[in-house]
C-alpha cells in the first residue's frame, strides 16, 4: 500500500529533479481528454470513436459483416484522420526533438485549434445531426487525436500513451508480484485508467444530461492549460525537457 500511494503521489506531483519533471501529470490531463473526446464521438457521432483506433477496426468489421448501428465510412474517416493527425504531431515531434516542453506545447497548440473547430460545429449543428457536420467532426477531431498520441509517444514518458488502455492494465496485472514480476506500477497505471474513465463519465454526463458541445469545451479548456502550462515550466529550459538519450 504504500507502494502504491507513493506512486500515485509522485505521478501527480512529481519529485524535484525527476527525469520526466511535471510531463506525467499533464500527460494525466490529456488522457480525460480522450475520455472526453471519445464519448462525445461514440455517443453522439454514431458508434465511431475518434482516439481509439483499436476501437474503429472493429467497428470496421462489425460493419463490413452488416451489423447495424456501425458504418463504413466514418470508421474509414476516423482512421483516415487520426493517421494524418499522426504525421502532422510526428513532424512537431521531430522538428523539436531535443525539448520536449516546446514539442508538448506545439502540439497542443496545435491540437487546441482542432478542438476548437470541432466546438464550433457542434454548437452550430442541428439534432439531428447532418452528415456533413457529423464527418467534420470526425476528421477534426480525429485529426486532433493523432497529434495527441504521436506527440505523446515521442516524450516516450513510462505508461503515459494517453490513448491506449490495453497494455496499462495489461501491466498492473502481469507485472505484479503475483504474476513473478517485480512491480506492476499500479500507482501510476491506475491513474491513468482513472483519468480516461473520468473523462468519459464527464463526457457522457455532458451528452447525457446537458449539452453535447459542452464535453467538448472541457475539452478544449484541457488542452489549453496543458499548452500553457508546458510553455511556461519549459522556459528555463529544464534537465526534464531534454530530449532523452
Amino acid at each position: 500500500m504504500h507502494t502504491l500511494l507513493k506512486e500515485i503521489r509522485q505521478t501527480i506531483v512529481p519529485e524535484r529533479g525527476s527525469a520526466h519533471g511535471p510531463l506525467p501529470p499533464l500527460l494525466l490531463a490529456m488522457t480525460v481528454v480522450t475520455g472526453l473526446v471519445d464519448s462525445f464521438s461514440y455517443l453522439v457521432l454514431g458508434h465511431v470513436f475518434v482516439a481509439n483506433m483499436t476501437g474503429n477496426v472493429v467497428f470496421l468489421a462489425f460493419a463490413l459483416v452488416g451489423a447495424r448501428g456501425f458504418s463504413i465510412p466514418a470508421s474509414m474517416v476516423a482512421l483516415g484522420a487520426f493517421g494524418v493527425g499522426a504525421v502532422g504531431g510526428g513532424r512537431v515531434g521531430a522538428n523539436l526533438a531535443h525539448d520536449r516542453a516546446r514539442m508538448l506545447s506545439a502540439g497542443t497548440i496545435l491540437q487546441a485549434v482542432f478542438v476548437a473547430v470541432a466546438v464550433v460545429l457542434a454548437a452550430a449543428s442541428a439534432s439531428p445531426m447532418t452528415a456533413g457536420f457529423r464527418y467534420g467532426l470526425i476528421v477534426v477531431l480525429g485529426v486532433s487525436m493523432g497529434i495527441q498520441n504521436a506527440a505523446a509517444r515521442k516524450l516516450a514518458v513510462p505508461d503515459m500513451t494517453t490513448t491506449v488502455l490495453t497494455q496499462t492494465i495489461t501491466g498492473i496485472s502481469a507485472d505484479g508480484t503475483l504474476a513473478g514480476g517485480s512491480g506492476s506500477q499500479a500507482g501510476r497505471r491506475g491513474l491513468t485508467v482513472l483519468a480516461m474513465f473520468a473523462g468519459a463519465i464527464m463526457g457522457a454526463a455532458c451528452i447525457v444530461n446537458s449539452e453535447k458541445v459542452y464535453a467538448l469545451v472541457i475539452a478544449l479548456v484541457i488542452v489549453a492549460a496543458v499548452g500553457a502550462t508546458t510553455r511556461a515550466l519549459g522556459a528555463s529550459e529544464p534537465d526534464w525537457a531534454r530530449a532523452l538519450d
